[in-house]
């Protein structure tokens, strides 16, 4: 299928596995080869740990393989109390370029595709972080709908590494990486059996996928 978007080609594909809560997935994450794994701040959202729990995974990950905390609107006290844990923050509210770049960590900013949605002025406005993750868009929520959107709209010329998200899974992962050539893939609900419980087979199959995509783009 005819590639969309021509993004800055890397050797390969990053891949971050999403909403980790148990030892066991963590440690099959790490096994299977993810590169980033996310935990999830965000009260609202099934996949939820707090920072207790956050200090407990995080102890399991190995040097080289980044940790992530996902924020949703947080305030300064509630980003300082995890950033002992995490290498890097994805914010994925409304918040602030300047809100972000005020911790003293690397961070990603996640946009919504919401129709009009100018992703050059995005780039622009968050030209501080290190990443733009680009999910689905459903009012009222901030991500983790397992949707796709419409992948055409990923300008090839944006300037800023892209992280995929929305709706993937095995079956369409090779065409992701093929079509729409991003930094990295960020996965939750598709490879889970259950909301936080994550499916090693799945895990390894998306990992795999994402590698059989990456020999088919070179």
């Amino acid at each position: 299928m005819t590639e969309l978007c021509h993004q800055t080609r890397t050797a390969r594909t990053r891949v971050k596995l999403c909403g980790l809560t148990r030892e066991d997935d963590v440690d099959a994450a790490v096994r299977v080869g993810a590169d980033a794994l996310g935990f999830v701040l965000w009260p609202g959202s099934k996949r939820a740990v707090d920072v207790d729990r956050l200090t407990t995974l995080s102890r399991r990950v190995p040097a080289f393989v980044t940790r992530v905390a996902l924020l949703v609107n947080p305030t300064a006290a509630e980003v300082e109390r995890c950033l002992p844990w995490v290498d890097l923050l994805q914010f994925h509210g409304d918040e602030t370029a300047e809100f972000c770049a005020r911790f003293a960590k690397p961070w990603i900013k996640a946009l919504r595709m919401r129709d009009g949605l100018d992703l050059h002025h995005a780039a622009v406005e968050f030209a501080g972080a290190s990443g733009l993750l680009l999910d689905a868009y459903r009012p009222g929520v901030p991500g983790g709908t397992g949707e796709t959107f419409d992948w055409s709209r990923i300008p090839g010329d944006l300037g800023k590494p892209v992280i995929l998200a929305g709706g993937l899974v095995v079956d369409n992962v090779v065409e992701a990486v093929t079509r729409v050539r991003p930094f990295a893939l960020d996965v939750s609900g598709g490879v889970e059996a259950a909301p936080g419980i994550k499916d090693a087979a799945r895990m390894s199959a998306f990992v795999n996928a994402v590698q059989v995509g990456d020999r088919q783009a070179d």
